[in-house]
């Protein structure tokens, strides 16, 4: 069938809005019809080139939502009508990371950089070519195809063009403080960027029962959003965050720091690593440039005072798990989504929707595709 897509064809370089020639899917595929999808700071890494991309032309997208409209041979637990949400990492079940609980970690992770099907192949083609697809997904397409294990079936009772934020930025950010960071009740916790991330971050902080949740960002409409969804205070940078957190403390710093800089620098993690205490984790979910290495920390400082540097994908937690218990939540009222949602596009509008997310007008942004288009 055909399809229209958004896909990057250079690094740095624009998303072209493509016509593509899209297979049937194959074994343990399913033909998915995407309702919407969030605009992710993931996938402008790749048209800035702040990541690289192994193969052009790339199928941008990995935050959707959708209907299975056709399943392919040996599809189980997946029916046509279903509602899913996408996994970006296509965990296994199997591996030894998934066995233990972190299918956040499971072997198929290697793959999602190859921008192929797990096994090898490409379902998308323009002008004769295979397109990639960023995370064995590509959203970024009125239809597309999925492996089995990149869909998370979730009920009819909830908006797709709202919890599609489920895919990556709510458990991602949310993770990062319930699993990642350790917070218990009462803890001081900051939060360094207020993002799609890294407002997520303030709300789980807030749910874990930080008795303050200190959120940083230039931003001042990021930090009025912060200020409803769980923060305390805000402060517009790093140094007067800090110093405010001292004063709570008696000098001793956070128990937790939440670096969710839509492009982290080492600068980034040093700021966050003097901004905690004894003991004190900083948990680094922020991407940044694939060739950044440097972090100006104090060795003595990092073994002397038991301070902890902890990296986290998906917010350190197994999407199969995390997606259904939050859609619990936000079916309680206790994590707030729609609130989330900025501004809905079209998919011509997609490069408009990025430079809003440049500007620091958006918490996120979603593209809306079919009847439910955004005018």
């Amino acid at each position: 069938m055909k399809t229209r897509a958004a896909l990057l064809w250079q690094q740095p370089g624009k998303w072209e809005i493509t016509e593509v020639d899209l297979d049937a899917p194959g074994y343990g595929e399913v033909l998915v019809e995407m309702v919407a999808s969030g605009l992710c700071h993931s996938d402008d890494h790749y048209a800035t080139g702040d990541l690289p991309v192994g193969e052009l032309p790339l199928c941008g997208g990995h935050e959707g939502a959708g209907i299975v409209r056709a399943i392919g041979p040996g599809v189980s637990g997946l029916a046509e009508d279903d509602h899913i949400i996408t996994s970006f990492i296509p965990a296994c079940g199997h591996c030894k990371s998934c066995v233990c609980g972190m299918q956040n970690l499971c072997d198929n992770g290697a793959l999602i950089s190859t921008g192929r099907q797990l096994d090898g192949t490409c379902r998308m083609h323009a002008d004769g070519t295979d397109v990639r697809t960023s995370a064995v997904l590509g959203t970024f397409s009125e239809w597309q195809v999925l492996d089995q294990l990149s869909c998370v079936k979730v009920g009819k009772d909830v908006p797709l063009n709202v919890v599609c934020v489920l895919a990556c930025g709510v458990p991602t950010g949310w993770g990062s403080a319930a699993n990642a960071a350790g917070i218990r009740s009462g803890d001081v916790v900051l939060v360094s960027g207020c993002g799609g991330i890294g407002i997520n971050a303030v709300q789980g902080a807030a749910h874990m029962g930080a008795s303050r949740v200190v959120a940083v960002d230039p931003q001042p409409f990021k930090r009025e959003m912060a200020l409803k969804l769980g923060a305390t205070e805000v402060f517009a940078d790093i140094a007067s965050a800090r110093e405010f957190v001292g004063s709570l403390t008696n000098g001793q710093g956070a128990a937790a720091a939440i670096v969710a800089i839509g492009v982290t620098t080492g600068q980034d993690v040093a700021d966050a690593f003097q901004a905690v205490r004894k003991a004190g984790t900083v948990v680094v979910t922020g991407i940044g440039k694939f060739d950044e290495c440097n972090v100006p920390i104090s060795l003595l400082e990092l073994s002397m005072y038991q301070k902890r540097l902890q990296g986290s994908l998906y917010g350190s937690g197994a999407p199969g798990e995390q997606i259904p218990a939050l859609l619990d939540l936000y079916r309680s009222g206790a994590l707030k989504l729609d609130e989330l949602v900025t501004r809905r596009y079209r998919l011509d509008d997609i490069n408009e929707a990025y430079a809003d997310m440049h500007a620091g007008t958006n918490i996120r942004g979603v593209i809306e595709f079919g009847a439910q288009a955004a005018a």
